[in-house]
């Protein structure tokens, strides 16, 4: 898409707040035109930035709404901690549906928002008109979290401690950041298989998914991963409703393209679609195959 197609999107571009259940103010943000509306759940890091090859793709006739997880970036941190766990997540879209006047959507989730968006299948089913689900789990992040081939029993207690130990330390964020600095270049040379050239267009966006990770928002980015790992709707797989669509990646060391799998063979009505070159970020790696399988998802299998 060329830049006078990209500020015309933007120029639909616009804020909001919802109040969830819990008193809690969220902020979101709306791109698009059209009665049809796609909720994109974020990961644990990333805004609207993250979504680029959908708003390029679907802005024209699709409204397409992202939103600031409570305690990151401009959405408000409960008073209780406790009040981060994902089915106050969920509460929080339901919300925003309900103040953009939206009775149903499907619900696009990438990394932490697999998890919101299966939940809220599960709780809210009439305001799920389909499931787009890119390298996700269906729970217990941590139990295969950088283990792609198998599960360790053990790894899961060392990853809280370590986890603990960064929210205790309060020079953690800086160890951190210079860290992650250090191993750019290696993250790159992945892209560069799993993207090809277009990994080079990928550096801005990783180095601004990394400032958002570190920034005043670190603590609360901890205790999400603590939540996320706490969660699981694995019981609830073969009870949802909506179709859906879930991509995964072969190089995802995050979360494993096994429990992609996993996640299709329990859900009734579900297309799995495994990609052997693309890592965690299928969408930016690999749209010219994941976007096509999402309009083809939206026209033929979503029940608007």
């Amino acid at each position: 898409m060329n830049d006078i197609d990209r500020s015309l999107w933007r120029s639909t571009w616009r804020q909001g707040r919802a109040t969830s259940e819990d008193g809690t103010r969220i902020a979101y943000e709306v791109v698009g035109q059209g009665d049809r509306i796609l909720l994109l759940a974020n990961g644990l890091g990333g805004r609207l930035y993250a979504w680029s090859p959908l708003i390029d793709a679907f802005w024209r006739n699709h409204r397409l709404i992202t939103w600031d997880y409570r305690g990151l970036f401009d959405s408000d941190t409960p008073a209780s901690p406790r009040r981060l766990a994902v089915s106050n997540h969920v509460e929080d879209a339901v919300a925003i549906l309900r103040a953009e006047g939206c009775s149903r959507a499907v619900l696009c989730g990438w990394s932490m928002g697999v998890q919101v968006s299966i939940d809220v299948a599960c709780t809210y089913p009439d305001l799920v008109a389909g499931l787009v689900l890119l390298n996700g789990t269906y729970g217990h992040t941590l139990a295969s979290g950088f283990q792609p081939f198998f599960a360790l029993p053990f790894v899961p207690k060392r990853l809280h401690y370590i986890i603990e130990w960064l929210r205790a330390t309060p020079a953690a964020a800086d160890t951190l950041a210079i860290l992650i600095r250090n191993t750019m270049l290696a993250t790159l040379s992945l892209f560069a298989i799993t993207a090809g050239p277009r990994s080079f267009e990928m550096r801005p966006m990783l180095e601004r998914y990394a400032d958002d990770v570190l920034g005043p928002s670190f603590e609360n980015y901890l205790r999400l991963f603590q939540e996320l790992d706490a969660h699981s709707t694995y019981h609830l797989l073969p009870d949802v409703e909506a179709p859906a669509l879930i991509v995964s990646g072969l190089f995802d060391f995050l979360t494993p393209a096994r429990q992609s799998r996993e996640m299709k063979r329990r859900m009734p009505d579900a297309e799995h679609i495994d990609l052997w070159r693309a890592s965690h970020f299928v969408l930016l790696e690999r749209p010219e195959i994941v976007v096509p399988a999402v309009a083809a998802f939206l026209e033929t299998r979503a029940k608007w």
